[in-house]
């Protein structure tokens, strides 16, 4: 049994301070091909400290494409086998906590040196107390691409607040060659 640790009280009122925003437009998730794009997970990742179901996306396609690619990159041999989806999201949101760059981030505790690291407790710790308070979800900086992603806390949606508009597959192997050529 995991033992729950009390929130932190300075963070509740941090966060509490912030009236949240409301969010009307397309988000890009990837998800494996056989797995419904709307349906979350309580992951333990950055921003959900495994309590809740969340849904992450990307408010730009070619940021939902690096962050995935990160974690599939992070497998001894990158999964040649796997079938990946790219899904065009329209989303709204009520009350979604934002967190707009990297010094809203270090105000809160977060060491912004190491954001991109795989080290999660402060952003869980975020997370968690945000969904305590409320929020329907967090818009804040990718650690991978320069965007916001926004994290939906899916208890906190209607099932009216979120449709699939497009999907298409990913060719990996062509967008890592893209990407190289892009970056020469």
């Amino acid at each position: 049994m995991t033992q729950r640790r009390a929130r932190d009280i300075e963070l509740l009122d941090a966060l509490d301070a912030h009236a949240g925003v409301a969010f009307e437009g397309d988000v890009w998730r990837i998800v494996r091909a056989e797995r419904d794009a709307l349906e979350g997970s309580a992951s333990r990742a950055r921003w959900d400290p495994g309590s809740f179901d969340v849904l992450y996306t990307c408010l730009e396609r070619e940021g939902a494409m690096e962050e995935i690619h990160f974690h599939l990159s992070r497998q001894p041999v990158f999964p040649s086998k796997i079938q990946s989806v790219l899904h065009r999201i329209a989303v709204r949101t009520r009350r979604t906590l934002k967190l707009a760059d990297l010094s809203a981030l270090s105000a809160l505790g977060i060491a912004t040196e190491s954001y991109g690291d795989l080290t999660y407790e402060r952003s869980q710790e975020i997370g968690d107390a945000a969904f305590f308070l409320g929020f329907d979800g967090i818009l804040a900086p990718s650690a991978r691409w320069p965007c916001q992603n926004l994290i939906l806390f899916l208890d906190r949606l209607e099932p009216e607040d979120l449709a699939i508009t497009a999907s298409e597959p990913v060719d990996w192997n062509q967008w890592r060659t893209q990407r190289k050529e892009k970056r020469n």
